[in-house]
This record gives structure tokens, sequence and C-alpha cells, in this order.
């Protein structure tokens, strides 16, 4: 895959949806059978290709439904691909949803546990690493306690915190960066820039265009499934802009 960290080639994400004018549980079993119900197919992405490098930070913009968060999980490897190629030798990240996947009788400690294993690390690091990422978290004192206790803030700072504590080569953010007070978004930017300073690739969807042209070096347009610009952060930004 030569130099690249990320290389995507032609890749399509379809889904179906049923559609059914069935008012009632007896008639949408008896359009089941008579065979009336219709499967729509649904292309989230479309023929989807570009590559990316150590230490670039691309963002994702479009409109809601463009197809930003799938494309994330596809790279993630949450969704597989309908179709294409998407190449990765590097250790990736995920920050999508953050807490998903937490249990909530699990506690803290447990969590951190269970994400980083997710996440594919060693039981002695992360034995090595619940302390400080529940510290750096804020979360010490409470990191026996269940997460259902937790506010949403709290969960936030935990998955967090889990994600962006072991080197990775890529990170996924999907606007993680507009989660939780004012404190907590300091820090997390904080983390980022760390991040990306040490040569981490990332990718960002959020819908802050300040953002995007404070912290991207790239900007991939996409509307409908499909890519429409791919290159400098001022100028496709300013070409978005425009479009809505």
């Amino acid at each position: 895959m030569s130099q690249n960290f990320l290389e995507l080639t032609n890749v399509n994400f379809s889904y179906r949806i049923l559609k059914s004018r069935s008012s009632s549980i007896r008639n949408f079993i008896r359009d089941s059978l008579s065979g009336r119900l219709v499967l729509h197919k649904i292309d989230a992405l479309k023929d989807v290709s570009f590559a990316v490098s150590k230490g670039e930070v691309v963002a994702i913009i479009g409109n809601n439904g463009a197809g930003k968060s799938t494309l994330l999980k596809v790279i993630a490897g949450i969704l597989p691909p309908t179709s294409g190629v998407i190449s990765s030798s590097k250790s990736i990240a995920p920050m999508i949803e953050l807490g998903a996947g937490f249990h909530p009788e699990m506690t803290a400690a447990e969590n951190v546990e269970f994400l980083a294993t997710l996440l594919g690390h060693e039981a002695k690091e992360i034995k090595d690493s619940i302390g400080p990422i529940c510290e750096w978290a804020g979360l010490s004192e409470k990191k026996d306690f269940p997460i259902r206790t937790f506010s949403s803030g709290m969960i936030a700072r935990l998955a967090f915190a889990t994600s962006t504590f072991f080197p990775t080569n890529i990170l996924l953010v999907d606007e993680v960066l507009s989660v939780g007070d004012k404190e907590f978004q300091a820090k997390s930017r904080i983390r980022i820039e760390s991040m990306i300073n040490e040569g981490t690739v990332v990718i960002l969807v959020t819908h802050d265009l300040e953002e995007v042209l404070r912290l991207a070096r790239r900007v991939i347009w996409i509307d409908q499934g499909r890519i429409v610009a791919d290159g400098n952060p001022d100028s496709i930004v300013s070409r978005y802009q425009v479009s809505k």
C-alpha cells in the first residue's frame, strides 16, 4: 500500500429498507405472504476513493445525511463495505459514538479494560493504564462505581480518555469535540493536537467549520455518498458555504 496509512478504492456501502403501507401487524403479515412488501436500496457511499498519509489531518464535511458518519464507520470496520477495498496496516482508534459499547452495570475500570481490549491492546498494558485513564477523565474516585451512576458527560470523558490514551496511527473523530462542557472540550482539543503533532493521522467529521479551518490540512466534501471535492481547506469550505 506504499507509504499511505489508509487507502480506499471504489468503496460503496448500500443497505435496504422496508417500505410498507400496512397499518397493522395483520396487514403486514398479509402483505408479506402475498409478496407486496417492497425493499428499497439506499446507496449511502458511492465509489469513494482517497488515500491518507502520515501526519495528515483530514476533515470530512457535508450536509446531514451526506454519508460522513457512515464513511467513518466503514473505515473503522464497524460496517463492512458493500464493495470496494479499504487497505490499512496501521492501528485505528475510532471515536464515533463516545460510550457506545460500555455496559452500565460494569464499573468505570471494567469498562476501560473492555474498550481497550476491543481496541486491540495487550492485557498488561491495559491493566497499567486504568488508573491514569480514570485520572485524566477526572474519575479516579469513581473508578469502582458502575457507570449507570454516571452522567453522560462523565461517560464521554471516560470513553475519550480510553480511546486516546494509547498510541495509535489513525484516529477517527465524529463530532467528539462538541461533546461535554467547555473544560472537557478544551482538554480534548489539547490531547488531539498533541497526537497530531506526534504524526497521528486524524480523520475528523464535524459541522464546526471554524474547527475544520483551524485543525485540518485537507478537506473532503461529500454529498449523497459521493466525493464532491478533496483538497485545500480554505477553498473547499468556501465552496461548501456558497452551496448551502
